[in-house]
């Protein structure tokens, strides 16, 4: 009778050790917690906003990469290890069984520390991108009480309104204000390029308001024309490299956490190992 309970108990019961994948959980976090601030707090330490040219981008980048990739491997491989070493062995299964199932729970502690750690990162974006959506708000209602005519500029027909009412004669600065900038915001629109006719237009209209010669009027429209240009080149240049830094960022992060299964799985093993070898690590822990 003793017999038939403790196999019914045995097969009724899971390999699966979830306070030992916890622990692990919790330390690979802790872990990582701990050496990411300290790697940010000497990442700061190099910047130096006060003189003098900035460090590196690059180098920058390739040091903070590393010290994430380094300690994305060692928290999960201390967290898996400490799940091997914690997990009740079922001494139903041989050595090679018992060590898949460790690098099982090695795994699950990977699996578990990953996705908290999204949660975390989630977390943290979508704070930042509420204080992003403050500062955007505050700017915009600025820009709005600044310029009246600020509406306008997003009307989509107001551009071709004005066509029909152009005027060479001088008219309200404001006025002409609002014109040139729905000019532009037209332009934006397409190619970037300001047609022959809204250039004349808008020379014309600088030398009736300040009372400057007509090809002088149309050399501050050139170069008005010439520097909203560089600054879309800018922008455009920006966006291609934030997008190839994403692509890269996202390779390099689904790499790191390939790499840290593997650590995760071949420590859980090791913890195992030493779990059923009684080591005490006596290397290590001596001068206690």
């Amino acid at each position: 009778m003793v017999a038939e309970t403790s196999a019914t108990n045995r097969d009724q019961s899971s390999y699966v050790d979830w306070p030992a994948i916890i622990a692990g959980i919790v330390l690979a976090s802790a872990i990582s917690l701990v050496l990411i601030s300290f790697g940010s707090a000497v990442g700061l330490n190099f910047l130096d906003f006060g003189y003098g040219d900035g460090p590196n981008p690059i180098f920058v980048g390739i040091a903070a990469a590393t010290w994430f990739l380094w300690v994305q491997i060692s928290s999960f491989m201390a967290g898996g290890y400490l799940t091997g070493r914690l997990r009740r062995r079922h001494f139903d299964a041989d050595e090679h069984e018992s060590d898949l199932r460790d690098g099982a729970h090695g795994l699950l502690v990977w699996a578990g520390a990953a996705i908290l750690g999204v949660m975390i990162a989630v977390g943290g974006i979508g704070a930042a991108a509420n204080a992003v959506g403050n500062v955007a708000a505050t700017a915009t209602t600025a820009a709005s009480n600044v310029a009246e005519g600020a509406a306008d500029a997003v009307d989509p027909n107001a551009y071709f309104i004005d066509t029909m009412f152009r005027t060479t004669q001088p008219v309200d600065a404001d006025a002409a204000r609002g014109e040139a900038g729905r000019i532009f915001a037209q332009a934006a629109l397409g190619d970037g390029v300001v047609a022959d006719a809204d250039r004349t237009y808008l020379a014309s209209v600088i030398a009736a308001n300040t009372g400057i010669p007509q090809p002088e009027a149309e050399a501050r429209v050139d170069q008005a024309i010439a520097s909203v240009e560089e600054a879309r080149q800018t922008a455009i240049e920006a966006a291609r490299i934030a997008r190839n830094t994403a692509i890269i960022g996202a390779f390099l992060i689904a790499a790191s956490l390939l790499v840290s299964a593997l650590g995760a799985f071949w420590a859980a093993q090791k913890g195992g190992n030493h779990r059923d070898e009684n080591t005490v690590l006596t290397g290590v822990f001596r001068r206690f």
